[in-house]
C-alpha cells in the first residue's frame, strides 16, 4: 500500500541570500522526496520562508522598506534559486501568512487551555530612546575582563570573556547610541518539563512502530539534554516586534522559534486548500500519515524536545522522523568571503555552473549520520567529469551513434549470454535503491553507480563494437553490444532520477521510454526504438569554478573589504627567528609578571560532561566540567563561532581556570574560564589535556 508523506525542510530566514551550506540540507530533502515518489508513494513537499523577528525588522527599516516589502523581495529571490536548482516543492509558502497566524495562535491557545503556558517576569537591558528591549547582539560596550570597547553584550570577541551584558562597561544600544536601562518585563514559557515521558516515548519509536526517530548520535544526543533537565522555552518577546501578537497579551508577540516551525503546517494547509486534501488526515494526532523534516544539526534541540512536545501538548500528532545534515566547509575550510568559498547559490548559477553537478557531488557524500561535507573544488570538478561525463553519458555516447547508423535506432530482440550474466550482476547492485534513499545513504547509491557503470564501461570497451561495425557479418552482434549498453544506461538513469532530475528527463528523451518508478528501469527495452542521442551533460570547466570563486570576493562590500584588510595589514607575517623573544606580533611588548604572581592561577584539567548551544545567545557555549576533587562546574565560553558542533566536544579534556571568581550572567553562574588559543571568532582553539590526564588535575 502506498505510503502517505508529508516532507519538509527547514525554513531559510528571510534576511539575505541563499548560499551553498543552505543549499546542503534542502538538496537531501528534495532527493529524498523525490525518491519515494518513484516508489509509488504519496509525498507532499513544502517549506516557505521564515519571515518574523527583530533582524528582519531592523533589516527592513534600514533598507528603507516595510518589513513585508523587504520579505517579499527576500522570497522571490530564494523561489529563484530553488527553481533554478530543480526543486520539487509542491508548496513554497511564508509564516508571514493568514494560515500560520491562524495555526499558532490555535496552538498557543490550546498548550495555555492544557496548562503548559507560565508567566513570569525577567530583567533585560532596554533602549530608552527607541522604546524597546535589545537582544543581546544589539548591546555593546567595553569589555569587563581586558578593556576593549565595542564588545556585544554577552561575550569579548579580543579576550573570549564570557559576561552578561549588565556586566558591560559604557553599555550603549546598536541602535540609538543610548545607554540601556535595566527593566523588567513579563514573559511567557512553554514549560517544556512537563513533556519529559513523551519526548522519551518519541525517542524508543513508540508512535512510529518503533522505526528510529533520528541517527543514533541524534537521538544520544538529545537523551542527554533531556538527562540534563529540560528548561522552559521562552516563546515571546515585546513589542515592537515583527511577527504575531500573542492572544490577550497586550504589547506581547510570538518569538520567532515558536511561529517558524508551524510555518510547515502553514505551507501545508495552503496546499490542503488549493488540492482539496484533508490536513487533519496528515496532522491529526491518530493520523496514519508520516511527517519527515529535514533540518541542519545546529537546530535538533529545537526540533527534537521543543517542537515534538508543542505538537503533543496541542492534541497533534508529532513527526515521523529527523533527517538531519551537518554543516558545509569550502577546500576543507569554514566559508570565507575573503577567500571567495562563501558562495551564494544565485553566483554559482550565474558563471553558468549546472545545478545539477553540485546535487551530485553532496550526494556522493550523504549519508544518515550528520557529519560535515567538503566542497573541495578540485575533487567538485574532477568527481562529476569523471563520474556523470566520463562514466555515465559515456555508455550512450559510445554506442548510441551505432543503433541509428545500423538499425535506424532499433534495439535488439534479446541479449547475448555474457551480456545476460552481467545485467544479471547489475540487477543485483541495483536492488535495494529504494531502501538507501529511504534510510539517506545517497553516498552508497552513487557509490554502485559509480561500480555498476564501470561495469558496463568494461564491457564496452572488451567488444569495442567500432570494431565490430566495420565486419558486416558481424551486425547482430554489433546490434546486441549496443542494446545491451543502451539498457544499462537506462538503468543507471533510474538509480540517478531523484539526483539529476532534469539531465535524467533528457535521457529519457533520447530513449523514448519513461522511467516514472525505480522498477520502470529495470525493464530490457527488447525491440524498442531509441531517438537521435544528443550530448547530455557538458564537462566542468574549471574556468568557471575559478570565476564563481573570484565573484564570490566581489560581493564582499565596502566596509567588509576594508575591515579584512585592515585585519591583514595588522597580522605581519610570521618569521620567529627574526622576532625578540620579548615581543608580539604586532610587536607590543610583553609585560612581565612575577612567579607569584602566576602561582595566583589554579589551572586544572576538567573532563567535558555537557557542552551545548546557549538559547538566546549567538556567542556562547554552555561547558559543564567534571573537575574531579572540585566537583562539577559551569562555564559558558563566547567560542561558538569556532566550534558550531558543540556536542563533538563532550569527553575531550580542557583546561580551565579554577579559582577565577564566578560570574553571574543571564543564563546562569558561570564559575571558571576555559582556555583557548587564537584571534578571536572563529579563529580559537581550545587547549587540552592527553587523556591520561585525570580529571581536576593540577596543570604545573
Amino acid at each position: 500500500m502506498a505510503r502517505r508523506i508529508l516532507v519538509t525542510n527547514a525554513l531559510p530566514y528571510a534576511n539575505g541570500p541563499l548560499h551553498l551550506g543552505h543549499m546542503l540540507g534542502y538538496i537531501e530533502a528534495d532527493i529524498w522526496a523525490r525518491a519515494q515518489r518513484m516508489q509509488g508513494n504519496e509525498v507532499w513537499y513544502v517549506a516557505g520562508e521564515d519571515a518574523h523577528g527583530t533582524p528582519i525588522m531592523l533589516a527592513a527599516e534600514k533598507a528603507g522598506k516595510t518589513s513585508e516589502q523587504y520579505i517579499d523581495d527576500i522570497r522571490a529571490g530564494h523561489e529563484a534559486d530553488f527553481t533554478d536548482f530543480h526543486f520539487s516543492y509542491d508548496q513554497y509558502h511564508t509564516t508571514h501568512s493568514p494560515e500560520n497566524r491562524e495555526l499558532a495562535t490555535a496552538i498557543y491557545l490550546r498548550l495555555r487551555e492544557g496548562g503548559y503556558i507560565a508567566r513570569r517576569d525577567i530583567q533585560q537591558l532596554y533602549d530608552p530612546d527607541r522604546d524597546m528591549f535589545l537582544p543581546d547582539r544589539y548591546i555593546k560596550g567595553t569589555c569587563p575582563n581586558c578593556g576593549t570597547p565595542d564588545q556585544y553584550g554577552d561575550n569579548c570577541e579580543n579576550c573570549g570573556a564570557t559576561y552578561a551584558p549588565t556586566d558591560l562597561l559604557h553599555p550603549y544600544s546598536v541602535m540609538s547610541g543610548a545607554t540601556p536601562v535595566l527593566r523588567d518585563s513579563e514573559h511567557y514559557f512553554f514549560e517544556l518539563g512537563k513533556f519529559e515521558s513523551l519526548l522519551r516515548d518519541w525517542f524508543a519509536g513508540r508512535f512510529t512502530d518503533g522505526k528510529p526517530t533520528a541517527d543514533g548520535s541524534v537521538v544520544a544526543k538529545l537523551a542527554e539534554w533531556i538527562d540534563g533537565g529540560l528548561r522552559d522555552w521562552d516563546i515571546s518577546r515585546d513589542a515592537p516586534y515583527f511577527g504575531f501578537p500573542i492572544p490577550d497579551a497586550p504589547g506581547k508577540f510570538f518569538y520567532v522559534w515558536l511561529d517558524a516551525p508551524v510555518g510547515y503546517l502553514a505551507s501545508f494547509r495552503a496546499l490542503c486548500e488549493r488540492k482539496g486534501l484533508a490536513f487533519d488526515d496528515f496532522l491529526g494526532v491518530d493520523s496514519t500519515a508520516e511527517m519527515h523534516h529535514f533540518i541542519g544539526k545546529d537546530i535538533i534541540n529545537f526540533h527534537g524536545l521543543f517542537w515534538p512536545a508543542m505538537l503533543h501538548g496541542a492534541g497533534m500528532r508529532v513527526p515521523t522522523a529527523l533527517h538531519v545534515n551537518g554543516y558545509l566547509t569550502v577546500n576543507g575550510a569554514k566559508m570565507s568571503k575573503s577567500r571567495g568559498t562563501f558562495i551564494q547559490a544565485r553566483t554559482y548559477l550565474n558563471v553558468g555552473l549546472d545545478p545539477e553537478a553540485l546535487r551530485y557531488y553532496f550526494a556522493t557524500m550523504l549519508g544518515p549520520t550528520p557529519v560535515d561535507v567538503d566542497l573541495d573544488l578540485k575533487s567538485f570538478e574532477e568527481r562529476v567529469n569523471s563520474h556523470l561525463v566520463g562514466k555515465w553519458a559515456n555508455i550512450a555516447s559510445r554506442t548510441a551513434g551505432f543503433l541509428h547508423t545500423h538499425f535506424e535506432g532499433r534495439l535488439s530482440a534479446c541479449f547475448d549470454d555474457e551480456a545476460a550474466v552481467l545485467w544479471t550482476e547489475l540487477l543485483a547492485q541495483y536492488e535495494g535503491i529504494e531502501t538507501l534513499y529511504e534510510s539517506d545513504e545517497y553516498a552508497e547509491v552513487t557509490r554502485r553507480f559509480v561500480a555498476m557503470a564501470d561495469a558496463v564501461n568494461g564491457y564496452i570497451a572488451a567488444k569495442a563494437p567500432w570494431v565490430i561495425a566495420r565486419d558486416d557479418a558481424r551486425r547482430d552482434e554489433l546490434q546486441q553490444v549496443c542494446t545491451f549498453a543502451i539498457t544499462a544506461f537506462r538503468l543507471l538513469s533510474g538509480l540517478l532520477k531523484p539526483i539529476l532530475p532534469v539531465t535524467v528527463a533528457a535521457a529519457e528523451a533520447f530513449l523514448g521510454a519513461p522511467i516514472t518508478h525505480f522498477a520502470d528501469a529495470r525493464r530490457e527495452l527488447f525491440g524498442h526504438t531509441v531517438n537521435a542521442f544528443s550530448p547530455l551533460f557538458g564537462r566542468l570547466d574549471p574556468k568557471k569554478i575559478q570565476a564563481m570563486v573570484e565573484a564570490s570576493k566581489a560581493s564582499l562590500s565596502p566596509a567588509e573589504q576594508a575591515r579584512e584588510a585592515a585585519a591583514a595589514d595588522a597580522k605581519p607575517s610570521r618569521k620567529p627567528k627574526e622576532t625578540p623573544r620579548a615581543m608580539t606580533e604586532n610587536t607590543a611588548p610583553i609585560a612581565s609578571i612575577s612567579i607569584d604572581d602566576f602561582a595566583k592561577l589554579d589551572l586544572r584539567v576538567g573532563k567535558v560532561l555537557v557542552c551545548e548551544f546557549v538559547e538566546g545567545s549567538d556567542k556562547l557555549l554552555r561547558f559543564e566540567l567534571d573537575a574531579g576533587p572540585l566537583g562539577k562546574r559551569q562555564i559558558f565560553s563566547g567560542i561558538r563561532a569556532a566550534y558550531g558542533e558543540p556536542e563533538t566536544l563532550v569527553g575531550r579534556n580542557v583546561v580551565f581556570i579554577a579559582n577565577l571568581e564566578p560570574r553571574k550572567m543571564r543564563f546562569g553562574m558561570s564559575e571558571g574560564m576555559i582556555l583557548s588559543a587564537g584571534d578571536g571568532g572563529s579563529d580559537l582553539f581550545l587547549l587540552d589535556a592527553d587523556q591520561g590526564a585525570a580529571a581536576g588535575a593540577t596543570v604545573r
